[in-house]
This record gives C-alpha cells, structure tokens and sequence, in this order.
C-alpha cells in the first residue's frame, strides 16, 4: 500500500516533574540551624572593648573582665 504522504508521529510533550514542596522556613531559624546555635542567643559589647555572644537573661556577665551587661 502506497501513501500520499507519510506518516508523522504526533509530537510528545515533555513530561512536567512534580517537585515535593519544602516546608516554609523562615530565613533567621535557617541560618540559626546552620550555625548550630539556638535562638535566644544574642551579640553583647562590653565597656572594656570585648564583643561576645551569650545567652539572653536580664543581665549578662562579661567573660573578660567580669561587668554585668544589664538591659
């Protein structure tokens, strides 16, 4: 059997992959999990010049030379 013309395949369209969503998580608790450090962590400066990283209370003593740090 003779045609015309010849067959064509329909075109196929490529296959849409369905990407399990992630759970929104907010950019500070992301970039505290990569720093291994909890969230009531916070950045103090003493009198004396010393910058450190302590837990938050109401007063924070200083590791070098020992003053509180008060509200």
């Amino acid at each position: 059997m003779h045609l015309a013309r010849p067959l064509t395949r329909p075109k196929r369209r490529p296959r849409r992959r369905t990407m399990a969503t992630a759970p929104v998580v907010s950019p500070t608790r992301e970039r505290n999990k990569r720093a291994n450090r909890p969230q009531d962590w916070a950045l103090y400066s003493c009198d004396c010049g010393y910058v450190f990283t302590a837990a938050v209370t109401t007063s924070v003593g200083c590791p070098r030379c020992g003053c509180d740090q008060a509200w």
